[in-house]
């Protein structure tokens, strides 16, 4: 029985001991990734630098130096975003004001790039409370808060010329609904005129009609005392032939009086 518990107690001991020392290689290793890494971002080979660096955090996730030096390989590719992440993660798990007040700067600049400039003015105050003596943090705070102002009265610009714009189409669309009914009212009213009119003038043309209808009855009619034109024609025909008759007796009573001369001829 002794001898078992010996044997497991050493069974343990050596498991234990077996741990420390892979937890303690691991962070070796780490710090091997990221010198590694610090050698690449010095040849500034970015990218390169990156994947160094998050071997080290796969070995050590609470590595303060390698969450810091990634998020800065990653802020020189321009993928500001992800810096911030990783500078936040550092300065969680770092322990010293000075390398706090660091991550709290990088987060800054990874701000302004990104024109946040409301987090950039809180993340550099955040920088001075961690280390008050840092000019290159203050100058920064002070164009941060520059930058903001221009940008809040840049955008109340834009929302009062929005404003202005939407009163003006609202205007306009009042303008416009009471032009339509107007012109509409116009409309209407021009149409019942057009009816108006288009009836005034059919009583006209039937009026100018019945009139013309009636003249010419009155031409066609024979007015009292007066003849019609066969008559005149059939009076006319009787006058002719009493004057015919009566020149054949003049020419015969003048006859009886004279002799006849005969032309000769050559």
């Amino acid at each position: 029985m002794k001898n078992s518990l010996i044997i497991l107690f050493l069974c343990l001991t050596t498991v234990i001991f077996s741990q420390e020392k892979t937890s303690k290689d691991l962070e070796r290793e780490a710090r091997e990734d990221v010198r590694e890494g610090n050698k690449l971002y010095n040849q500034l080979k970015f990218k390169e630098a990156e994947i160094a660096y998050k071997k080290g955090l796969s070995k050590n996730p609470n590595y303060p130096k390698a969450a810091y030096n990634l998020g800065n390989s990653i802020y020189q590719q321009d993928r500001f975003k992800e810096a911030v992440s990783q500078f936040e993660l550092a300065e969680k798990t770092v322990k010293n004001k000075m390398s706090k007040a660091e991550a709290f700067h990088n987060m800054g600049n990874s701000f302004m790039k990104e024109k946040k400039y409301g987090k950039a003015v809180e993340a550099f105050k955040n920088a001075l409370r961690n280390n008050s003596k840092d000019d290159e943090t203050r100058y920064n705070l002070a164009l941060a808060q520059e930058l903001l102002k221009q940008q809040q009265q840049q955008n109340k610009n834009n929302k009062d010329k929005n404003k202005d714009k939407n009163n003006k189409d609202k205007n306009k669309d009042k303008k416009d609904k009471k032009e339509g009914d107007k012109n509409k009212k116009d409309d209407k009213n021009k149409d019942k005129d057009k009816g108006k009119d288009k009836k005034d003038n059919k009583g006209d043309e039937k009026k100018n009609k019945d009139k013309k209808q009636n003249k010419d009855k009155q031409q066609q009619k024979p007015r009292p005392n007066q003849l019609s034109p066969e008559q005149m024609k059939q009076l006319l025909e009787a006058m002719n032939n009493e004057e015919n008759k009566t020149q054949k007796k003049l020419n015969a009573k003048k006859a009886k009086g004279r002799k006849i001369k005969q032309e000769k001829d050559w």
